[in-house]
């Protein structure tokens, strides 16, 4: 006997992360892509756009970054780069707007990931949720200290800013803690890459970040020549690490498919 269908109306979409395997009990495929080429892709976008807003910031626009400092400048920060001209901060705003929904899907894929790693710490289920939330509150504070430019609101941006630090650092300790706890890192080549890597990416991360908090502090007391340069060199590898953390995923779904399609016939 056959159940009826909805072929004739409106048929559901799925959406499914699976290792690339084509079985009929997917129904109906619409789409299909490397979910790696997908992952990296989508932090393709806001590096491709920050390297953009630099370059264009020291050709066009690099006499007002100056500015900022009492003495020679010879960078402009990431705040006046990405937001502060002109067709710089629309490009910016664009990119990261069109890298945004993917990083969310990103973050439930990752989810998926960890929740089928078999580990016997009781807290390992509450680390894979807190990772979640973590990642989305990092994306969440990145789009708004995009669309609010220190500029139009330097105490929303500033807020803005603050929060996406301060989540990215905890996202990214918590991520190195669940691929230790699960022993990842013991795994296959392509696990113990990305682990070494995340860790390495880490320790980068938060050596720059702590580091430019400091030369930050010695410009406002000293405003001596050069330190804002300093700086800026320091925020752009604090971005540059954090893209790179994020571009582990080239290593974490390998062997992964994005597919969209609709379920097959339900028969008894």
């Amino acid at each position: 006997m056959t159940i009826p269908t909805d072929r004739d109306r409106h048929v559901p979409t799925h959406v499914i992360f699976r290792p690339t395997f084509r079985g009929p009990e997917l129904g109906q495929l619409a789409l299909s892509h490397s979910f790696t080429t997908f992952a990296v892709g989508t932090v393709s976008l806001p590096l491709f756009a920050f390297l953009f807003c630099i370059v264009w910031s020291l050709l066009f626009n690099f006499s007002r970054d100056e500015l900022h400092a009492t003495g020679p400048n010879y960078l402009p920060s990431v705040s006046a780069a990405i937001g502060g001209e002109t067709p710089q901060r629309y490009i910016w705003r664009l990119c990261i707007g069109l890298h945004s929904a993917p990083r969310f899907l990103v973050g439930v894929a990752y989810l998926h990931y960890y929740q089928g790693t078999p580990c016997s710490s009781p807290a390992y289920p509450r680390l894979c949720h807190l990772n979640f939330l973590l990642n989305c509150c990092e994306i969440f504070f990145l789009i708004l200290l995009t669309y609010v430019s220190s500029s139009e609101n330097y105490e929303v941006h500033k807020l803005g800013f603050m929060a996406f630090m301060l989540f990215s650092v905890g996202y990214m300790f918590v991520t190195c803690s669940l691929w230790r706890v699960a022993r990842k890192g013991s795994g296959s080549l392509e696990e113990r890459t990305s682990y070494a890597w995340k860790k390495r990416l880490f320790g980068f991360y938060l050596l720059m970040f702590l580091s430019s908090i400091l030369v930050y502090i010695w410009h406002n007391m000293y405003c001596e020549a050069g330190v804002y340069t300093v700086f800026a060199l320091l925020e752009y590898l604090v971005v540059l690490s954090n893209m790179g953390f994020h571009m582990t995923a080239w290593w974490d779904f390998g062997n992964k498919e994005l597919m969209i399609c609709s379920p097959g016939d339900k028969r008894i």
